[in-house]
């Protein structure tokens, strides 16, 4: 995998024929040539200067193309937590986007404070709740099923692929005893982001808005978690690990659930908390990048990077 296509001259001529045209269906005139700041294996970015202010062009490579479809239909759903969504084409996988500020990462720097998680997480779990009559159609669309009943197997294909050594190949049924353990709780199976870091969320006008739909799966709501609390929260402003106490935000998230279920959450998001690096490894497993990969899985049976 490399990111040649995203160079390509006729392709980059056919996008911003593309951007054009949707630009004129909305009244809007670009005013100047899109510039290209992100280029990835898996996706790349141009920034569209226009005469109202800079939009937004993603086009992902297929196994990612999902996410076009996916921010459509939270922009239906929630408008209120995406960037203004100006066009999509599904079938190419592309977006055309409002600008979305700037990131979580820059502000909770700038604000030398976490505390906007607290409004971020139970924000986010919401849209959880509220697509929760849309998994069949997320799923249709492309969204990879990493559901409890998936794992196992997933995991231990994962294991051999990256050459990941004999204890993470012997912990195959402790996968499938923690997968049998979460789902005796009970909770449903929903769209989860698996990479909501403060780099995919943005402040604009006051508001949080969460981007990057790209890693999205159906699976455990509460392997969120994982990412967001052990790979990043728990470091804190500093990045030293375990600095943070993370238990108010784990709770900031859990409330819109409280509000629905009952059982005991806090014991539910222990298991996922394991399982969501189990999910992470196998969903965001990139040819080439297997480093990524066995980092995930230490995290799984170590709680460590």
């Amino acid at each position: 995998m490399d990111d040649r296509r995203w160079r390509d001259p006729e392709w980059l001529a056919q996008v911003r024929d593309w951007i054009d045209g949707r630009l004129d269906e909305l009244g809007v005139q670009r005013n100047g040539p899109a510039v290209q700041p992100h280029v990835y294996p898996w996706s790349t970015v141009l920034r569209v200067p226009t005469d109202r202010g800079d939009v937004w062009f993603k086009a992902n490579t297929d196994s990612l193309r999902h996410e076009a479809g996916v921010v459509q239909r939270i922009a239906a759903r929630r408008p209120d937590v995406v960037p203004p969504l100006l066009a999509a084409d599904t079938a190419a996988g592309w977006l055309l986007m409002a600008d979305a500020g700037e990131t979580l990462r820059v502000v909770t720097q700038r604000e030398h404070s976490l505390d906007r998680w607290r409004d971020v997480l139970p924000l986010y779990a919401g849209v959880q709740l509220d697509l929760a009559g849309d998994v069949d159609d997320l799923l249709a669309l492309g969204l990879p099923d990493r559901r409890l009943a998936t794992l196992p197997d997933a995991y231990a294909r994962i294991v051999d692929e990256v050459g990941a050594e004999q204890r993470f190949r012997d912990a195959v049924p402790m996968v499938a005893e923690l997968c049998a353990e979460l789902a005796e709780y009970g909770l449903p199976e929903l769209l989860q982001h698996d990479d909501l870091h403060d780099a995919q969320v943005f402040v604009r006008d006051g508001r949080h808005l969460v981007l990057d739909w790209g890693d999205a799966c159906v699976s455990h709501p509460f392997f969120t978690l994982s990412v967001t609390l052990e790979g990043g929260l728990a470091w804190g402003l500093d990045d030293v690990l375990d600095s943070v106490d993370t238990a108010p935000f784990r709770d900031a998230y859990l409330a819109p659930y409280a509000e629905r279920f009952t059982g005991d959450l806090v014991a539910a998001t222990r298991v996922a908390l394991r399982l969501g690096w189990v999910c992470r490894a196998v969903n965001g497993q990139v040819p080439g990048y297997d480093k990524q990969t066995l980092t995930r899985l230490r995290m799984f049976l170590d709680g460590r990077p």
